[in-house]
């Protein structure tokens, strides 16, 4: 499988792009700072862009059977419509280049799904991020692509486990936390499972 991975050089693409070409992946890497991934294989190339860039994301989605986005904002938890901006360009790069296959890295609680005290100041904290995640997830459905919104629980850069638990409704219980290399583990592994098309799922160890 081709795949392209936007946000190739932060915490879960680096992970996503190693253990896709381990096992077997073609991967595109669309960044912004080459310099910043500092790995390579036969099967791996390397796209410097601008997610911002309509034109260069649609070019670089040209042949490609899925896309994977790790993209982040870089405002921080500040208000912001960076991601949704982002998204935008490669949903309509996949409408012209007839790619329907993507997976996109939001957050536990997009869907308002965490509760309790923690829950709710998890929300507050992370209030501006959400609303900036839940605007590109509906653009993505609104487009009718075949999806999978993966919602991580806190992430650490703990080593992988393989021992992840996945919700597709709420989050799993008493969890708080998830490797970065479990969730690219899970990003690779829906890309290959058609159980996992137009479905929203939380993780967590």
């Amino acid at each position: 499988m081709k795949i392209i991975v936007f946000g190739a050089t932060g915490g879960v693409g680096q992970f996503v792009v190693k253990q896709g070409l381990e096992t077997g992946f073609e991967i595109t890497a669309f960044v912004r700072t080459p310099a910043k991934l500092a790995i390579s294989h036969e099967n791996l190339t390397v796209i410097q862009g601008d997610a911002f860039n309509q034109a260069e994301v649609t070019a670089a989605i040209a042949g490609q059977d899925a896309v994977v986005s790790c993209l982040g904002s870089s405002r921080g938890m500040k208000k912001s419509t960076e991601l949704q901006e982002m998204t935008k360009n490669i949903v309509v790069g996949m409408q012209e280049q007839n790619v329907e296959r993507i997976v996109y890295i939001a957050s536990a609680g997009v869907h308002n799904e965490l509760t309790g005290i923690s829950g709710k100041l998890i929300k507050a904290l992370l209030k501006n991020t959400l609303s900036d995640h839940r605007a590109a997830v509906e653009y993505i459905k609104s487009y009718k692509l075949n999806y999978t919104i993966v919602r991580p629980m806190s992430l650490t850069n703990h080593d992988f486990t393989g021992k992840y638990r996945e919700a597709t409704t709420n989050v799993p219980s008493k969890s708080s936390s998830i490797p970065r290399a479990d969730v690219a583990h899970f990003i690779l592994k829906a890309l290959a499972d058609s159980n996992y098309v137009n479905t929203s799922i939380a993780v967590a160890t």
